[in-house]
């Protein structure tokens, strides 16, 4: 198993100089995530299989953007394709960081076993799911 350090995640650079990918099997499923920071927001793009792989490539990026200045951080499941316990506690840790600095993580997500995990680990109050990113984004009441 490859492991690759934060700039390499962020930059997308999965392949080896030769041009070829050097991807393994579970390496494939993983995307790298996409950052947007609309004003004192932040929207953080998931895509592929959220799992212990995933949770070590991603853990860097999304300390970095949680602990940042952004008053909402908001996590967009909608395209992942399976997420997993590891993926839960890359949310806990994300929240964790944002609320130590009186910020605020969202979670975008419509998938229901992914929207039932966060239920049962009795975390949608603290996770905040939504449908949309432009409702992540909203001030709260």
């Amino acid at each position: 198993m490859r492991q690759g350090n934060q700039q390499d995640y962020v930059s997308g650079d999965c392949g080896d100089h030769d041009g070829t990918t050097g991807a393994t099997d579970s390496e494939e499923f993983l995307s790298p995530p996409v950052v947007h920071t609309p004003g004192d927001c932040a929207v953080v793009e998931l895509r592929g299989e959220i799992d212990l792989l995933a949770f070590q490539r991603m853990a860097p990026l999304l300390d970095t953007v949680a602990a940042g200045p952004y008053r909402v951080v908001a996590i967009d499941l909608t395209g992942t394709t399976f997420f997993d316990c590891s993926g839960l506690s890359l949310l806990v840790r994300a929240h964790r960081r944002a609320a130590h600095r009186g910020g605020r993580i969202t979670v975008v997500c419509g998938h229901r076993l992914t929207l039932r995990i966060i239920e049962l680990s009795g975390l949608t109050e603290v996770l905040t799911p939504v449908a949309t990113v432009e409702e992540a984004l909203r001030p709260s009441p």
